[in-house]
């Protein structure tokens, strides 16, 4: 059958009391999780749930969100996992695009949730600690399914809302071929297999957290160690504990991790890799990594929500030789360079990333005129601005709309973020353009500093002039606390344009806020 039931069942099936999943003190076999999935369908279609319905989830990370997806799927419904960082607003126009029928929610963001019934959801299910630990709670002693849905390969078996780093969200259609593909490339990529202990930390309504690998763990026999929240102590204790053997974490999370060290000397030679990227990444951090993980490799990595994530990984043995790339495409993934025009460009020369393959969406939900604009043919434009060289490795330039133009001349910000994280005082750093009379744009550096450490512009100007032309040089340097991300760690720059902008505009200017 064509669901993710599937595989949950056929484990089940063959090693019933393998251990699939781990949260706290909760081993949970394949046979349990078969039987909560089944349950799960059995209390969807007793609220009305159908095939072809949406069911949504607003929930942080706990069994009861994988149970609901699985469930979800078991009986052919589309699942939609919400953002639960999102405003009560953003929330209601994400349900309410999507036609959402019942929202599952954590008992926690109830409240906010609550005024949306009856305009952006016709139903909201409150979700408490014990019904998180163990959806069960909420379907009670009623009717299991054993019987999954017939479905097609082309079905739809998600949608996934991107973060909206321009505009109003736009809900990726993801079907179970896509989901397919994207196993079969991750499961060859690194090796997955029964023996693999992953850590999930990433938030599950997120594609890193739910997709890299996240439930390709489970086509294998492998089991998924499942945190609720980011807490570096609780990671390093988790990898040590339970014996871990690869995980995705966002920039941010590798940032945290890295600067909390490993103070009570954890043996942490379990992890095999971990999967990042989202941005550049610094060779400083893939050295503080390795000090960090010795026996683990760092695989800078290039994906999308319309992707279903992992479209390209960083080779072995060629992190440093080929750092600033995020890698070569994987198996079932082709990676062009396209003019604006839509011709292709020749390695060395920068354009944007277009990608093709059986894991791309077939487009955005209700939304043809989007889904038009963003293919040329059957390539998807990406909206990332990069090149090929050579070998065929990918290198991210930019995001179209993060291109600073200042006289004419084109500034990328990841190259002048690149020679701020040179600076030993630079924690985390992004570059924005703002207006300028004069040259259209000027270039502002945002920067968050180590403790105790403090930079002003005139050393940081004298560091990036060694290094980069003149127009390319910030001409403000604005120190934060924290950076805005989205949750796959790709820092907000429309946030920092916005405010920043507004700043320029009544011309106040300021090394600290």
């Amino acid at each position: 059958m064509v669901t993710l039931s599937a595989a949950i069942a056929f484990h089940a099936a063959r090693t019933p009391e393998k251990l699939a999943l781990v949260y706290g003190d909760r081993r949970i076999t394949y046979c349990e999780l078969l039987d909560r999935a089944g349950r799960m369908a059995g209390y969807l279609v007793a609220r009305g749930i159908g095939p072809g319905d949406v069911v949504a989830a607003c929930m942080k990370n706990s069994p009861a969100f994988i149970e609901i997806a699985i469930g979800a799927s078991h009986i052919g419904a589309v699942f939609l996992p919400v953002n639960y960082r999102l405003a009560a607003d953003e929330a209601a126009y994400v349900l309410a695009n999507a036609g959402a029928l019942l929202l599952l929610a954590d008992a926690e963001f109830v409240p906010t949730l609550a005024p949306l019934v009856g305009h952006a959801v016709l139903a909201i299910q409150s979700v408490d600690g014990a019904a998180q630990a163990d959806g069960r709670a909420l379907a009670g002693r009623g009717r299991a399914i054993p019987a999954a849905a017939p479905g097609e390969p082309s079905d739809l078996m998600r949608l996934m809302y991107t973060s909206g780093t321009t505009d109003r969200p736009k809900g990726v259609m993801l079907s179970y071929e896509n989901f397919h593909w994207k196993n079969m490339d991750l499961i060859s990529a690194l090796g997955l297999g029964p023996a693999d202990r992953v850590l999930v930390v990433g938030p599950l309504y997120h594609v890193g957290g739910l997709d890299l690998p996240g439930l390709a763990v489970f086509a294998m026999g492998g089991h998924i160690c499942l945190l609720r929240d980011f807490d570096p102590a609780a990671v390093l204790d988790a990898i040590e504990c339970h014996g871990l053997t690869g995980a995705w974490f966002a920039p941010v999370m590798t940032n945290a991790l890295l600067a909390f060290g490993n103070p009570v000397g954890r043996d942490l030679g379990s992890l095999e890799w971990v999967i990042g990227g989202g941005e550049r990444t610094p060779e400083s951090r893939i050295r503080a990594f390795g000090d960090l993980f010795p026996k683990a490799r760092y695989i800078d990595a290039y994906g999308l929500t319309e992707t279903v994530s992992g479209d390209t990984f960083m080779v072995a043995g060629m992190e440093i030789a080929k750092i600033g790339s995020v890698g070569l495409p994987l198996a079932h993934v082709q990676v062009e360079i396209r003019d604006d025009a839509g011709r292709q460009l020749p390695a060395g020369r920068e354009g944007e990333i277009c990608l093709r393959g059986p894991k791309v969406t077939k487009g955005y939900w209700r939304d043809p005129e989007k889904t038009r604009a963003s293919f040329f043919g059957d390539w998807f434009r990406t909206g990332d601005v990069g090149y090929l060289d050579a070998d065929g490795f990918l290198y991210l330039t930019d995001r179209k709309k993060d291109m600073i133009i200042s006289g004419g001349e084109n500034i990328a910000s990841s190259e002048v973020e690149r020679v701020l994280y040179e600076l030993p005082q630079v924690l985390e750093a992004a570059v924005i353009g703002v207006p300028d009379e004069r040259w259209g744009e000027r270039p502002v550096a945002i920067a968050v500093l180590r403790a105790g450490e403090w930079l002003d512009l005139a050393a940081l100007q004298v560091h990036c002039r060694a290094h980069l032309a003149g127009f390319k040089v910030p001409k403000e340097l604005h120190l934060v606390e924290t950076l805005p991300r989205n949750p796959s760690g790709k820092v907000l720059k429309r946030l920092l344009r916005e405010r920043f902008a507004a700043e320029a505009a009544t011309g106040a200017t300021g090394e600290a806020l």
